[in-house]
């Protein structure tokens, strides 16, 4: 979990929409008619066996992360693969040992979707739309002992929810309970909720009335509903089939709590949930625990002065919890750390709080005496395994920098690609699932920690030498010819002679000792506070750009995560500064390393931060890109008006030094439009119309200013997308309109 939030994250040839014709004297009032290039009559995206195209992309396998069931011998991986001949999205689950190679994996399609998770060592349950407005619960048994071949279970009917909303299920066989999140009214009755949205309902378009923030968040209206967190009784019967419960408990009720993060274990639930006595505008969100036989009766576990608190976790024997917090309530990028409380002497220590990384989600030891996380570091997603110092005395937190060094510095387990869904299993393992550049998420097992905790407790400084064995390999037969690039990382000297980071992806086709020019992308990522790390990406994959035929790179200026607190903080305040100076220092850096670069076909792309920094580009020629071509989606072109319009409107009044009616605040000296005097450079303007972080008004308004100063532009826009394309159709769409406006300016044949 990262806080705050980020800002962000039938094809062929097609003509641009032609405006409505004027009558003459409103034609004289606009500015000259946009004369567009030379360029192909007919435009189409590279494709063939050997191509890794955005049809490729958008056809691949996309893994979540595994989840082991409590023997730790198999995992349970949802994923969804779309068929464009089809226009379906197919769901399903792959189930896969973990431990030998006798077994083959077992798919399970789920023709509804739903959710899927582990009922027991070998049940599975699953949780379907009904089509009656409420979601049927069905249970998979899988064979008892694993043979050569698993068969696929029939499922068998359990019960019902009493809606259809229900989501992130998670059950424990010793309590006989599912705990789940589910959406209420202010009575926070979950069974008269079908009943109060099927009223609704009959009153389509009914006006919605809001006496305090937010109003909207991300893509959506907010609704009177709030989440909040259930209980029903889940147990086998005498026979052993599995029997729902009917009734369903708030664990919220009357708290005004509101929850989607929690950890359920033991008979206890450690959740989060923003102070409700507090202005959203304050980024406060506290952890309490509540029992499930005591519904509606929390304990606060934090202080309610620190920041934003996440990834709530149990211990497995119910002795500790562990979550991470911010220091503040600023929305800034404060790194996030690791709070252990101890549930039985009430105190909690903070882990390697003098540690320049920032946690993400937390894995207790089988013993409890050992945290394992995963965080960003110089553009990677790591695991890293940090002993936990004794919280039995009142001493805990206070004499915890006089302890050992063992206990300051996290010890990194793996060092490439992005690691997530961390999980302990029995036999000194570890679970985790992996991306890269190269290839999206597979489920890997890290062997032999025994002797490694009792090694760090103790303060050894013996190094661990992890085995890793790969469990899955999802698209592995998919990718095998497509020649992937897993990027070449670099460093160069950035604003303030600081280390800056960078990857660059070399064209399909090239060769060192190749006299041919390629043309270069820049391509710019969101955030800012965010980071282009060795990942896979469904939306803006480098190996995309490279296989269309660019040199690609992909730098992490000022603002980056991953790179310690003061690189990423540095940018507040200064959004159009440092980051530049820095992007100016890596594009000479490239050029004068690849001379096979053609230095005047250049192009750059970004969204989010990576859109502001496009028409901030726009406004400033004196960095001497010489951009032929440029590509915003979903940018600040006003950073005034955003500040008003977005859903998060603390976090503009953070970055840019107050509200825009205060005088600190720095909008006047940053904001791209006030400098589209300057703009000059042909751009395609993309955004989606259900973008509440940076309304749609933001992209017509650079395509309006674009249109009347009579520069080469065009507007794309996505009407049921939000911050980010994720319809397979509207991605393909998408890639089409990018590379054909790219090769319009810069391809072999742009000044034929």
């Amino acid at each position: 979990m990262r806080f705050p939030f980020s800002l962000l994250g039938l094809f062929g040839a097609q003509a641009a929409f032609q405006p409505t014709q004027l009558d003459v004297g409103q034609q004289q009032t606009l500015a000259p008619a946009a004369v567009h290039r030379t360029s192909r009559l007919t435009f189409a995206l590279k494709e063939g066996p050997d191509v890794f195209s955005p049809r490729t992309l958008v056809e691949l396998r996309r893994p979540g992360a595994g989840v082991a069931n409590e023997a730790g011998d198999l995992v349970l991986v949802p994923y969804t693969q779309f068929s464009l001949d089809e226009k379906t999205n197919n769901k399903s689950i792959l189930i896969a040992p973990l431990e030998g190679n006798a077994t083959k994996p077992l798919e399970i399609p789920l023709p509804g979707g739903g959710e899927a998770f582990w009922l027991d060592r070998r049940s599975i349950g699953h949780a379907v739309d009904s089509g009656k407005g409420v979601l049927d619960l069905y249970a998979y048994a899988l064979s008892p002992e694993l043979q050569l071949n698993l068969t696929t279970p029939a499922p068998v009917f359990v019960g019902a929810f009493p809606t259809k909303t229900a989501g992130k299920l998670k059950y424990s066989e010793p309590d006989g309970a599912l705990v789940f999140v589910d959406y209420v009214y202010a009575d926070g009755n979950l069974t008269a909720a079908k009943e109060q949205d099927e009223r609704r309902a009959r009153v389509p378009n009914a006006p919605m009335v809001f006496d305090a923030l937010n109003e909207r968040f991300w893509d959506s209206w907010l609704s009177p509903k709030s989440a909040s967190l259930f209980s029903v009784g889940l147990a086998r019967g005498p026979g052993g089939e599995w029997k729902l419960a009917s009734t369903f408990e708030n664990l919220l009720l009357g708290t005004r709590h509101t929850s989607d993060d929690f950890s359920f274990l033991g008979g206890n639930v450690l959740y989060t949930s923003l102070d409700p006595d507090l202005s959203p505008l304050n980024g406060t969100r506290n952890v309490h625990l509540v029992k499930i036989t005591d519904p509606g009766k929390p304990v606060q576990l934090t202080s309610g002065k620190q920041g934003g608190a996440g990834a709530p976790l149990l211990n497995s024997d119910g002795t500790k919890a562990a979550w991470i917090q911010q220091p503040t309530d600023t929305s800034g990028h404060s790194i996030n750390k690791i709070i252990v409380y101890d549930l039985i002497n009430k105190n909690r220590v903070t882990l390697a709080p003098t540690w320049d990384r920032s946690p993400e989600s937390l894995a207790f030891s089988l013993a409890g005496d050992v945290m394992y996380f995963t965080a960003e570091d110089h553009a990677r997603v790591k695991v890293y395994a940090l002993p936990i110092p004794s919280t039995s005395s009142a001493s805990a937190s206070t004499g915890y920098p006089l302890l050992p060094k063992q206990f300051h510095n996290p010890v990194p387990l793996t060092h490439q690609g992005a690691a997530s869904g961390v999980q302990l299993l029995p036999g000194g393992r570890l679970l985790f699932s992996r991306s890269s550049f190269a290839s999206p998420n597979d489920v890997y097992v890290l062997q032999d920690l025994s002797s490694f905790e009792s090694n760090i407790v103790l303060g050894s400084s013996q190094a661990l030498k992890p085995k890793i064995n790969q469990v899955t390999r999802f698209n592995a037969e998919a990718l095998e010819s497509k020649g992937l690039d897993e990027g070449e990382e670099f460093w160069f000297k950035g604003a303030l002679d600081r280390d800056v980071q960078g990857w660059l992806f070399k064209p399909k086709g090239w060769d060192e000792k190749d006299t041919k020019k390629w043309p270069l992308a820049m391509v710019i990522h969101g955030g800012p506070h965010g980071t282009t790390a060795d990942q896979w990406s469904d939306r803006w994959n480098p190996n995309v750009f490279s296989q269309q035929g660019y040199f690609s790179i992909w730098m992490n200026p000022t603002g980056s995560t991953s790179f310690g607190e003061e690189f990423a903080e540095s940018i507040i305040g200064d959004w159009g500064g440092k980051p530049f100076v820095d992007m100016v220092q890596g594009f000479k850096y490239v050029l004068e390393s690849y001379p096979q670069i053609d230095p005047d076909r250049v192009v750059a792309a970004g969204a989010s931060w990576g859109g502001y920094a496009i028409n901030w580009l726009q406004g400033h020629p004196e960095y001497g890109f010489s951009f032929k071509a440029l590509v915003c989606h979903d940018g600040v072109f006003d950073s005034s008006a955003s500040s008003y319009t977005t859903d998060v409107p603390r976090f503009f009044n953070h970055e840019f030094g107050g509200a825009p009616w205060e005088e600190k605040n720095v909008h006047s000296k940053f904001s791209p439009a006030n400098f589209v005097h300057k703009w000059s450079t042909p751009q395609l303007v993309i955004h989606g119309s259900k973008d509440y972080r940076l309304p749609d008004t933001e992209g017509i308004a650079a395509f309006h200013a674009l249109q009347q100063l009579g520069i080469p532009s065009r507007l794309l826009i996505f009407p049921e997308e939000n911050h980010w394309v994720l319809g397979h159709e509207n991605s393909l769409k998408w890639h089409y309109e990018v590379f054909k406006w790219f090769d319009e300016f810069v391809g072999d044949l742009a000044d034929s």
